[in-house]
C-alpha cells in the first residue's frame, strides 16, 4: 500500500531540492517513489504541476513506433507515424499517472502565492533515515496518508527545522 505525503515549501526551488533529495534515498534503497509532484501556485492564482512524467510526451513517442510499424506493414509509413503520434498524444495527455492530478490542484488551492507543495507518493520507506535527511529543509505538513504517530512525527521534526530557520523577532520600541 502507498501513502501520500504532501509538504509545503516556500519556493518552487526548496521544493525541488527536497524532491531531488528524495530521489538520491531512493537510489539508496532508503526510499520507494511511486510519483513525486510540485504544484505551485502562480502569481495569478492557478495552479502549476510540475510531473516527472510528461504522459503527452510519452503518448506521442510510443503512438509514433507503433504508427510507423503499421504504416509500413501497409506501405504508408509517414500516415502512420503522424496518425500514431497523434493519436499516441490525446492518449498521453487524457491518461493519469500516480497522484491525481485534480486532487493536487484542489488541495493547492489553499496555498500562497509562490509557494509549492511536494506531493509523494511512497510505497516502501525507512522512516528514520528519510525523515533526518529532509527534516532540515523545514515546510508544513499539509496531508497525509500516514498513521497518526507517523504523521505527527513528521510533522514535529518539519516544525523543529522551520522553527529555527525562523528570522528572530525583536521589538523595536
Amino acid at each position: 500500500m502507498s501513502d501520500l505525503i504532501a509538504i509545503i515549501y516556500p519556493s518552487e526551488a526548496k521544493a525541488e531540492a527536497v524532491r531531488q533529495r528524495l530521489f538520491k534515498l531512493q537510489k539508496e534503497y532508503l526510499i520507494t517513489i511511486s510519483d513525486a509532484v510540485i504544484a505551485v501556485k502562480t502569481d495569478g492564482g492557478s495552479v502549476k504541476l510540475n510531473q516527472l512524467v510528461n504522459t503527452t510526451a510519452v503518448g506521442a513517442v510510443s503512438g509514433s513506433f507503433w504508427g510507423l510499424l503499421i504504416g509500413v506493414l501497409f506501405l504508408n509509413p509517414i500516415l502512420g507515424v503522424a496518425l500514431g503520434a497523434a493519436s499516441g498524444a490525446l492518449g498521453g495527455a487524457l491518461s493519469d499517472y500516480g497522484i491525481d492530478d485534480a486532487f493536487m490542484k484542489e488541495l493547492s488551492t489553499s496555498l500562497q502565492p509562490g509557494n509549492a507543495a511536494l506531493f509523494v507518493l511512497v510505497k516502501n520507506i525507512t522512516a528514520d533515515k528519510v525523515l533526518r535527511d529532509i527534516q532540515d529543509a523545514g515546510g508544513t505538513v499539509l496531508k497525509t496518508s500516514l498513521d497518526d504517530t507517523k504523521e505527527q512525527k513528521l510533522r514535529e521534526a518539519l516544525a523543529k527545522a522551520s522553527a529555527e530557520q525562523a528570522p528572530p523577532q525583536t521589538n523595536a520600541a
